[in-house]
């Protein structure tokens, strides 16, 4: 896997989404197809991209959000009526999904390079997008969260082609394995199970290029679970 396809491009401007007890609850999620052959990439955003609560969307770490084309058909297998730039994906994909992808990776978009960051956690504005609140279940239990990407190098990247490999650490965790990490019961798990969770996770804390973020809330919920085991 050296090269991945880039179908589709979408981009949004926050707008009212819904309302959550009687609070108009603004998101960017809803996005549109864009038509024109290339666009801009900045910083923190596609040229006409944004994000209502850059604390918790978007940002340095999540410039860009990446979703495999592939699984839109499980979605709708599940009951999920949902096309390309449903879950407000920037670049909908084919060529790799989670279990290939690996946090660290760099990816040259046209004259941009990009760097996997880590994986997407749903939230209620997902599903509030979806009509369903069981999309957030759903997305932990099927892993399938695409990921998103910090940009290393501004640039203008094309609407349709490819992103090249371009550098890639073999032992950084895949998108899958820090959803593992991230979402295990670790309760449930025997103790040979158990010893190999906690190896993994540390070696998701351990990957240097995984955001700030995602990091200190995995290594906070470690020590609040190595609390309760100690009790």
């Amino acid at each position: 896997m050296s090269t991945l396809e880039v179908n589709e491009v979408f981009v949004g401007r926050p707008s009212v989404l819904g309302m959550k007890r009687d609070i108009p609850v603004y998101s960017a999620i809803a996005k549109t197809r864009v038509d024109t052959a290339f666009l801009e990439l900045g910083e923190i955003n596609l040229a006409g991209d944004d994000q209502a609560d850059r604390s918790v969307h978007g940002g340095v770490d999540k410039a860009v959000y990446v979703y495999p084309a592939a699984h839109y058909a499980a979605w709708a297998e599940q009951g999920f009526p949902v096309v390309a730039g449903d879950f407000g994906e920037n670049a909908s994909v084919t060529g790799a999904d989670e279990y290939d992808v690996r946090v660290g990776d760099v990816w040259a978009w046209g004259n941009a390079l990009v760097q996997v960051s880590q994986p997407r956690t749903p939230c209620f504005k997902l599903a509030m997008k979806t009509g369903r609140k069981d999309v957030i279940p759903a997305m932990i239990d099927s892993a399938r969260s695409g990921w998103y990407l910090r940009v290393l190098r501004t640039g203008e990247v094309p609407t349709s082609g490819r992103m090249t490999l371009e550098e890639r650490d073999p032992v950084s965790p895949t998108i899958a394995e820090v959803y593992v990490a991230s979402f295990t019961n670790v309760a449930q798990l025997d103790d040979e199970r158990r010893d190999a969770y906690w190896s993994l996770l540390d070696r998701v804390l351990a990957a240097p290029a995984l955001s700030r973020q995602y990091r200190d809330g995995l290594a906070s919920a470690k020590r609040r679970r190595e609390e309760r085991n100690a009790g």
